[in-house]
């Protein structure tokens, strides 16, 4: 049987509604790289996505709503890149912790603006502040996880309950990687991070010196 329309195998080709939600985001993106987001009017997005002010409100219901769609989808990268210690396997703890923090710093690199700006909002904005509760949720339940194994293992030592050391140094990561995310770019001061960083995971998980 040969695919349905609109799909390459089994997976569906874009929309015209996907690509025009998907150049509303990109023109947000760039917006942002200069500006805050009270800043940027909604007929600058719309203007930039090639589309009409009504047309905007078809697919979001606010400049706030897009950005809360931009800040999903880069979270879901840094759970992505978080995998490589969430499952690690068969890798060695340390090779693994460094590449999940350096490709977390990567992403806080491209997409700096936008995480900001969604730190920014979760100040005043409740539904960004719930979006963030949540993140945070995903992320220390599942550093959490994987700690018990290690403890379960016998790979990691006891020590203080695994959710109050993932919050820890979930909390860590955040703080570091947006502070870093502001800096001009330098390849030795982000190395120098990252190895700071796998050092601080390696002693408080594992008990040992990276």
């Amino acid at each position: 049987m040969s695919p349905r329309a609109g799909t390459v195998g089994s997976r569906r080709r874009p929309s015209k509604g996907d690509l025009t939600s998907q150049a509303i985001l990109d023109t947000a993106e760039r917006l942002l790289q200069t500006r805050s987001l009270d800043d940027i009017a909604v007929d600058e997005l719309a203007s930039g996505a090639g589309i009409s002010r009504s047309t905007f409100y078809f697919h979001f219901a606010s400049r706030e709503a897009v950005l809360h769609a931009l800040a999903g989808g880069v979270v879901d990268e840094l759970y992505e890149s978080a995998s490589s210690w969430l499952r690690r396997g068969s890798e060695p703890p340390e090779d693994s912790i460094r590449r999940a923090l350096g490709a977390s710093l990567a992403l806080w690199r491209k997409h700096g603006p936008v995480l900001r700006a969604a730190v920014r909002a979760r100040d005043t904005d409740p539904s960004m502040r719930e979006f963030w509760s949540g993140v945070a949720r995903r992320f220390v339940d599942a550093t959490a996880s994987q700690i018990e194994l290690e403890r379960a293992a016998g790979v990691a030592p006891p020590g203080p309950p695994a959710k109050s050391l993932a919050a820890v140094l979930v909390s860590l990561n955040e703080q570091a990687f947006l502070g870093r995310s502001r800096s001009r770019r330098s390849a030795a001061r982000d190395r120098e991070l990252v190895d700071t960083l796998t050092c601080v995971w390696l002693r408080s998980v594992y008990g040992i010196a990276g």
